[in-house]
């Protein structure tokens, strides 16, 4: 079965202050989106599709004009460019919907299961290797999959991220997962800010961290519900359409059941400036432990 990975990497990167999508963390100048393509191409997915602002192609192109030629079929879609259902309101807003848009617009260019996740979280290759296997031997299109991370090991400590935070049952089917926007580390605990209050939440918490796995007709329901929420929130500036919401409301009605995945990988990613000796040395690190190679592609 042939599998297709979508990266969402059309982020401006405000807290960052930079490109942070192409930001060279290896050493010969390997970004963490050349770390997830090899690992994919380990588990054997065959093609990529990057969304991105049309702005960023000439980048995108030429630091994959030769990299991993040959290995894994490249695509792009353009985020900034995907207008749908905006024309019939009047709609002042700079940036797009957020991530479940993001997927939306990827829709043409894929036929396949598919993993979609974000350009720049380090996610690791157990996880690459678990979500293949899951989509690979799944019977049922209307299960869905998603990487769930230790919140503990989701952390930067330069400043606060967000996370879906899942509860799941015994079997491990998702029952609820919830975008929270400012999670950090306050006096040795975990917390999330909401409306000026701090509440805590537990190291093992499972998190998504856009991570996931689906089949091709969930185009049709994100499409559905993406038109609703331009009903709904055409007049705000600062509405988000997320993937864990879109998810959630599949499970309240019934369409899907969400199957996740643990994982015990640290996650590792470039959310501020600070962020970045770190992502380098953890990836040195591997590579010293032979995980990986010291040139890709």
């Amino acid at each position: 079965m042939d599998l297709s990975l979508v990266i969402m990497a059309a982020g401006i990167g405000s807290r960052y202050g930079g490109v942070k999508q192409l930001e060279g963390i290896g050493p010969n100048g390997e970004t963490i989106m050349d770390y997830s393509l090899h690992d994919a191409i380990r588990n054997g997915y065959k093609k990529v599709v990057f969304i991105i602002r049309k702005e960023l192609q000439e980048a995108f192109d030429h630091h994959y004009r030769d990299r991993f030629r040959g290995m894994i079929g490249i695509d792009y879609v353009y985020q900034d460019e995907f207008k749908k259902y905006e024309d019939q309101y009047e709609i002042n807003r700079s940036k797009p919907w957020g991530t479940a848009h993001a997927m939306l617009s990827s829709a043409p260019k894929v036929d396949t299961p598919f993993a979609i996740l974000n350009a720049d979280d380090f996610y690791g290759a157990q996880a690459f290797r678990a979500m293949a296997g899951a989509l690979r031997s799944n019977e049922d299109p209307h299960t869905l999959f998603l990487m769930g991370y230790k919140l503990v090991n989701t952390l930067s400590d330069y400043g606060t991220v967000s996370r879906g935070v899942c509860a799941a049952d015994r079997n491990n089917y998702l029952v609820d997962v919830k975008e929270l926007t400012k999670i950090g580390k306050r006096n040795g605990e975990i917390y999330f800010e909401d409306n000026g209050e701090f509440k805590m939440l537990q190291p093992h918490d499972p998190v998504s961290m856009n991570f996931w796995g689906f089949s091709p007709w969930i185009f049709e329901e994100l499409d559905r519900q993406f038109r609703s929420f331009i009903e709904k929130n055409h007049d705000n500036p600062k509405a988000e359409f997320y993937i864990p919401s879109f998810v959630d409301k599949l499970i309240k009605d019934n369409k899907a059941r969400v199957k996740v995945l643990p994982t015990d990988e640290t996650w590792l990613g470039v959310t501020y400036q600070e962020d970045k000796p770190v992502v380098i040395n953890g990836i040195s690190e591997f590579i010293d432990r032979g995980l990986y190679p010291k040139r890709l592609g």
